[in-house]
């Protein structure tokens, strides 16, 4: 009996643990990716042209990234 006292409060909540190296590039891959089908999904007729739905902050940082890190990134399940 010496739960801590956040178990106690939400004893549903799974315990938060670090990502390592490997899970965070793959997070990584797995937004982009996700990033990228909706970005270039094909328009279509008779919709507003600017409706597509995708993340601003996820293509502001795409943008600030190198060219060969980011092809890294989306050709990483070629590798």
């Amino acid at each position: 009996m010496t739960e801590s006292k956040d178990n106690l409060i939400e004893p549903d909540k799974p315990k938060r643990h670090r990502l390592n190296a490997d899970q965070k590039r793959a997070l990584k891959v797995a937004t982009v990716s996700v990033f990228v089908q909706q970005y270039g999904r094909k328009a279509q007729r008779g919709v507003e042209p600017n409706d597509r739905r995708y993340n601003r902050d996820i293509e502001k940082a795409l943008k600030q990234l190198s060219p060969e890190e980011l092809d890294s990134l989306m050709r990483d399940d070629e590798a």
